[in-house]
């Protein structure tokens, strides 16, 4: 925790709002998503979904494959527990929801389920959309599935498993979005990065969750940063944003205070 404290106030320092940039895709991006202060129907029901699971005391003996969590080392956990540790703030619940419709994502693999908080944002975004969304924890991912099921979001296939076991047997497609929230290591996240490169396409993102959990991921994040087919970046602190669009001449990479 004292590491994630010493990178925010570093954040702090050189981030920036939409002032600061000067690229016309970013600054749009910023001011029309980012900061969009609209308060969307959906909202509500992105809301009230995590309110359900703060409310939920049903007990989930749980199988950490990656990181674990920092809040608990506890195999049995209740669910809002889970929710209040673990689970997708709403700030990020919602500009999920936004950026799904800014970008009108159709195509989205998620890694890393939970209880979903995250993966109903898109899906509202979006009822039209392809979601694959992975979870590691069998116990977690049939709690997920039958909330799912509970709220009708259809276009949303939960599959169970080891990560990278799911990703070998997935019918190879592009990807408008891929959101990288499970498994905060440095070998793991690269190696999920590279493997899914082949899925994208000029309009493809990438989000990864939690760049600054660990020293490691931080690492990660910047090895990332480097790749050749990667040609601009987006830090917010709490997630990294990752593009591949051609027509960005010059790579770049900006700190924004979302």
């Amino acid at each position: 925790m004292l590491y994630q404290a010493i990178q925010y106030i570093k954040f702090l320092i050189k981030s920036t709002n939409q002032h600061g940039v000067h690229s016309p895709f970013v600054y749009n991006l910023i001011t029309k998503c980012f900061y969009d202060s609209s308060d969307y129907e959906a909202y509500k029901l992105i809301s009230d979904y995590k309110k359900e699971l703060l409310k939920n005391r049903t007990k989930i003996s749980v199988t950490d494959l990656g990181a674990g969590s920092h809040a608990t080392k506890q195999q049995e956990r209740v669910v809002s527990e889970i929710a209040k540790n673990a689970g997708t703030i709403n700030k990020r619940a919602k500009l999920l929801y936004r950026l799904s419709t800014y970008f009108k994502f159709e195509n989205i693999l998620e890694l890393g389920t939970s209880l979903g908080i995250a993966t109903q944002a898109m899906s509202l975004a979006n009822p039209k959309a392809n979601i694959t969304t992975i979870e590691g924890c069998p116990n977690i991912s049939e709690f997920t599935k039958a909330n799912f099921e509970k709220y009708n979001l259809e276009n949303i296939q939960l599959i169970t498993g080891n990560f990278n076991d799911v990703l070998k047997n997935l019918t190879p497609k592009t990807l408008d979005l891929i959101f990288f929230d499970g498994n905060h290591q440095k070998e793991a996240t690269l190696q999920y990065f590279e493997s899914l490169l082949e899925t994208t396409n000029n309009d493809s993102v990438f989000i990864f969750d939690d760049i600054y959990w660990s020293k490691s991921m931080t690492e990660a994040w910047e090895t990332i940063k480097q790749h050749p087919k990667v040609t601009l970046t987006i830090d917010t602190f709490f997630w990294g944003f990752v593009f591949f669009r051609k027509e960005q001449v010059n790579k770049e990479d900006f700190v924004v205070r979302c």
